[in-house]
């Protein structure tokens, strides 16, 4: 699509007749705040954006954007480091309008629109000491995180976010709102669970909750770069015989440079293992006393804290407007080898806020069958990201490159597949799609190809539709 589309002025009227929110073209007031998304490396300039008051809007702005044929992004939270919340030239469906929280904690169950943010879901569900398994920024959108997977402090408690999914209102691109659940659509409700908008604008989730909190113990020592050796070994053993309650992961990090850390280990590089105990707190402080003690920290964090509280501690580590590109690939082992290379290329960050990430997985995450939902790669123990971060943006191809140096390096000791959350740029396009979805993919065709075999939702980790000689009838 041209970036410098211009829409047809009286299809744009007829929009905003019945649209109950906003619609901002460029030379509109707010236009540049309404196209920008976390990522400051995204500068895209959507001809319109449809900032949708409730699920109407949604269908309106679907059926403009197929009748004209436009490419469409759905923006929730804005937190896709690929930049798919927006485009060149199309529209955006813009959700952060749609943010409302309903709970039910006598049947452990959460209505949430679509734009909600984990912290907006938290803020709510905590009063009753509930939680679904969310992401570790509390600012990400739930629609994103959850639609393509979603790992958490609760992943190996309560398994992804989208393993708590009971049922979605979702419009899909004919412009129907449907409902998908295990009874109703379940072929829909299938597929949406793990390929993010390919089928449709989900516009409210329920979510079965877990009793979480309010207070839970989180161990957060920082260690120094000359100790790592003994530390992964450490956290290797460690992580063989946890129960499911804790969640733990190791990050190739640095010191942030601000309170509460000490003024002279800011910028440094460090070890640092974030794991979290979702249980009783006493119980869990005991328990996690040992990753403390994996070598003498140089700095801890460790304590109780309010759920919440715990959910935005790394909010901070990921300012709007720094220029990011993250991958990730699944591991089959911690062994030895894959441990020396995880410092080799720590020790070549391209940046100091750049990071490496081993994610243990396992535990309830692990025990959903492959084929349950679009959401694959069940069997992997391990996650590894590549989290690329700068702010100079005539570093990109520098930091870029080394990320992707990094993934084809650690791709080495797994079976090939990734985190659709963590995806790049999704370059690789049909090859990272099935990487993503492995056995699952064949099937999604075929659903995508029933659901939309124009093709509307195309702006994501894509799932073609096969060709089709009526596709020029779907508009």
């Amino acid at each position: 699509m041209d970036i410098h589309t211009r829409l047809d002025a009286d299809a744009v009227a007829q929009l905003a007749s019945g649209f109950r929110g906003s619609l901002i073209q460029p030379g509109d007031t707010g236009y540049d705040d309404a196209r920008m998304v976390r990522n400051g490396l995204i500068d895209r300039s959507p001809a319109i954006v449809a900032r949708c008051h409730g699920t109407a809007d949604v269908v309106s702005a679907v059926n403009f954007a197929r009748k004209q044929g436009l490419d469409l992004s759905v923006r929730g939270g804005a937190h896709n480091v690929a930049g798919l919340a927006t485009n060149d030239g199309g529209i955006v469906i813009d959700l952060s309008e749609m943010r409302a929280v309903f709970v039910d904690p006598a049947n452990q169950t959460a209505y949430a629109q679509g734009g909600t943010t984990w912290g907006d879901i938290d803020r709510e569900t905590q009063m009753f000491g509930l939680a679904a398994p969310g992401g570790v920024i509390s600012t990400t959108g739930i629609g994103g995180l959850t639609l393509q997977g979603g790992l958490g402090w609760l992943r190996r408690k309560y398994g992804a976010s989208v393993d708590s999914v009971k049922s979605v209102e979702i419009v899909t691109a004919d412009g129907q709102v449907r409902t998908a659940s295990e009874r109703e659509n379940p072929d829909l409700f299938w597929a949406v669970r793990g390929v993010g908008n390919n089928f449709g604008v989900v516009t409210r989730f329920e979510f079965e909750m877990h009793p979480v909190g309010p207070i839970v113990y989180g161990a957060a020592p920082f260690f120094a770069i000359n100790d790592a050796p003994q530390v992964l070994e450490a956290f290797r053993n460690f992580v063989k015989s946890t129960p499911d309650e804790i969640t733990s992961m190791v990050l190739y990090y640095w010191v942030p440079p601000g309170p509460p850390f000490p003024e002279d280990l800011w910028g440094q590089p460090a070890i640092v293992l974030p794991t979290i105990y979702s249980g009783d707190p006493l119980q869990g402080e005991r328990l996690l006393q040992p990753v403390r003690e994996f070598a003498e920290p140089i700095f801890d964090l460790s304590g109780q804290f309010p759920y919440a509280v715990l959910q935005s501690m790394l909010d901070g580590g990921f300012p709007e407007g720094w220029l990011y590109y993250w991958k990730s690939t699944y591991l089959n082992e911690l062994s030895p080898e894959l441990l020396e290379t995880f410092m080799q290329l720590g020790a070549t960050r391209p940046t100091p806020m750049t990071g490496l990430g081993l994610w243990q997985l396992g535990g309830a995450f692990g025990r959903v069958p492959e084929d349950a939902m679009a959401f694959a790669n069940r069997s992997a123990p391990f996650l590894a990201t590549i989290e690329a971060t700068w702010q100079d943006p005539a570093e990109s191809e520098r930091c870029i490159a080394w990320a992707r140096d990094a993934w084809a390096t650690l791709r080495r000791f797994g079976s090939g597949g990734l985190y659709p959350n963590f995806a790049g740029f999704g370059e690789e396009k049909d090859e990272l799609a099935r990487a993503a979805f492995g056995g699952n993919y064949d099937r999604l065709v075929e659903l995508k190809t029933d659901y939309d075999p124009g093709n509307l939702f195309h702006i994501n980790l894509n799932i073609p539709p096969r060709p089709l000689a009526a596709a020029a009838d779907w508009a």
